[in-house]
């Protein structure tokens, strides 16, 4: 590992999804980020000091447009493609294809994604049809479909199926003939006995997809490397039950039980939630199964991830030692939530949501699940090689988790105002461990500008138990920012400037290698990007207001302060510039 790769960095959250192109032509305009945009970001993040970008999940998903709900583990996401990099298709074929659009995709406020998706898949075919007609016998093509393997035969199979299921990645749904993987595979050889030619030509279009998306991604890489900003992938802990993954290789998963979170009352607009948990709808693993395999299912995704990210998250690494599950189907939870407990059993057969494989009940159980999570996080690490793991540590954790990733080496969360001493008071960021990742928020949370404002909104309620939690919100974020606390509401204004960067600023300071603020809180935003609990509607759809190279006046100043705070705050590698003290050098701390 060189010594740069050894910096503390800075880093910001921004969804490839929300970015915008700066270039006008019609290929760049299709109303969502791709690999261009991102490329973009880099430049600025390099200019700007920030030394990684922290992005959400890229794989390709179905009807569900959350990230984490991908259909394969392996294959990238086509919409997130650059078509203008694809030499099969052309500005024109873009033009032709927006003249009969009523309005421009890259006017809206959030990402469409079935507009998105049938505007670039018209594409895609358009340039697949030009290319199979010119070099149908590429051999980087078939060089790619080599080297991928498996994950890539059975993906190309899976989507193929989907396309002639009418895109439903619901292989329950499926016609009988092919529902089921083994029915499936021989549905595959008749259609390619009978008719070759078609059938070789619509799985080369899915793989053909994915040569173009994994070159474009491994270059993003490299194009990181050399202005030194990493990018930080995501990888959630399960597969979507609808997924190519689970449809050919059901030996690593659990039918009938559903992986998720226990219950918890903060997500009050979700009454399910709140009474039986969150329940994600991704199957249990058989590790048992996958260790007599050498968890190559596993190592096959890490590897894959390591090709296009420098660094990457687990998303919910509380399932690596264990994960509470439901005997049931998202899809059936409308059914289950006016149930108590005696009346859910006797309709699943005597099965509750619990944790598998154990609770943490006994001090036996405990050691299983510890033992458990060393050894399947160690054969994470080996897969990962030279790469950095993040492990997201958020929720119920057990008191063995976090001690445990540190000697691991594996870097968990720390949410600043969620850290406090033994007395209930926030703990300074100078006594956070190197081997951690500092935020104020997560993409499922509100950026800063919305939780003061959330706060100061709780902090004027008449209900006195609002108003209190409202108060004490403020005040751990003001105790760990240096500034100025109080008993009421009076002594909190509404977010502001000062506000802002002496919050960033603490953060930065942090002894944590990792900082990170998202891109809402950078542009005093107070949009989502998703709300826990709730289906639909603006999730996973939030879009920067402009180009990221075409900012106005005053974010090109935000970022020359991000810039000139990130170097004073010693996470970045060029010697920081001269520059005079501010107003915001009020809450600045003594050099």
């Amino acid at each position: 590992m060189s010594d740069l790769s050894r910096l503390r960095r800075a880093g910001v959250l921004i969804p490839v999804f929300s970015l915008r192109r700066s270039d006008s032509s019609p290929l760049a305009q299709l109303g969502i980020g791709d690999t261009a945009a991102l490329r973009e970001a880099i430049d600025w993040a390099a200019e700007h000091k920030v030394g990684f970008l922290q992005l959400l999940p890229i794989n390709e998903t179905g009807a569900d447009s959350s990230p984490y709900n991908a259909i394969s583990s392996c294959a990238l996401d086509p919409v997130l493609l650059d078509l203008a990099a694809i030499p099969e298709i052309t500005e024109q074929d873009a033009a032709d294809l927006l003249a009969g659009e009523s309005y421009a995709p890259s006017e809206t406020k959030l990402v469409d994604y079935s507009r998105v998706g049938d505007l670039k898949w018209a594409l895609l075919r358009q340039g697949f049809e030009r290319f199979w007609k010119a070099d149908a016998n590429n051999q980087e093509l078939a060089k790619f479909r080599q080297q991928e393997g498996v994950w890539l035969k059975e993906y190309c199979d899976f989507r193929w199926l989907m396309y002639l299921s009418e895109n439903n990645e619901r292989w329950d749904e499926w016609p009988e003939e092919y529902n089921t993987a083994t029915k499936a595979r021989i549905y595959l050889k008749k259609r390619h006995d009978s008719e070759p030619e078609v059938v070789d030509k619509a799985l080369a279009f899915y793989a053909w997809i994915q040569w173009h998306a994994y070159t474009q991604w491994r270059d993003l890489h490299n194009y990181g490397s050399k202005l030194d900003v990493k990018l930080m992938g995501d990888v959630p802990i399960g597969i979507s039950y609808y997924s190519s993954d689970v449809f050919f290789e059901p030996q690593w998963f659990e039918p009938e039980w559903f992986g998720g979170a226990p219950p918890e009352t903060v997500f009050k607009d979700d009454p399910f939630a709140c009474k039986w948990g969150q329940n994600w709808g991704i199957p249990a693993y058989r590790w048992n199964h996958m260790a007599e395999d050498n968890f190559s299912w596993w190592r096959r995704r890490i590897e894959k991830l390591t090709d296009v990210f420098h660094i990457f998250r687990i998303d919910h690494i509380l399932g690596f030692y264990r994960i509470f599950s439901f005997p049931w189907h998202p899809s059936r939870n409308d059914e289950f939530l006016p149930l108590d407990h005696k009346e859910a059993e006797e309709l699943t057969g005597g099965y509750l949501p619990k944790f598998l494989p154990h609770d943490d009940d006994t001090e036996y159980h405990r050691s299983i699940n510890l033992k458990a999570g060393d050894r399947y996080l160690k054969m994470v690490l080996e897969a990962a090689g030279g790469s950095e793991v993040v492990g997201e540590d958020l929720g119920m954790v057990p008191d063995y988790v976090r001690p445990h990733l540190a000697k691991l080496g594996i870097a968990g969360f720390k949410i600043c105002h969620w850290e406090m001493n033994w007395h209930g008071h926030c703990l300074s960021g100078k006594h956070y461990p190197e081997c951690s990742f500092a935020t104020f928020a997560t993409h499922d949370h509100p950026s800063i500008p919305a939780m003061w404002r959330d706060w100061v909104d709780m902090a004027h309620s008449p209900d006195g138990n609002v108003r209190l939690g409202g108060i004490a919100g403020l005040r751990l974020v003001c105790e760990f920012a240096g500034m100025p606390t109080g008993e009421n509401y009076h002594a909190y204004g509404k977010y502001n400037q000062l506000v802002k960067w002496a919050m960033l600023r603490a953060l930065f300071k942090s002894k944590a290698n990792y900082a990170a603020i998202m891109i809402t809180d950078l542009l005093d935003s107070t949009e989502r990007i998703n709300i826990p609990g709730t289906v639909g509607g603006a999730n996973w759809r939030y879009r920067m207001p402009w180009p990221i190279q075409q900012m106005p006046k005053e974010f090109r100043e935000e970022s020359r302060t991000l810039s000139r705070t990130i170097a004073k705050c010693k996470r970045s590698a060029a010697k920081p510039k001269r520059y005079q003290a501010s107003k915001f050098a009020k809450f600045e701390e003594d050099e």
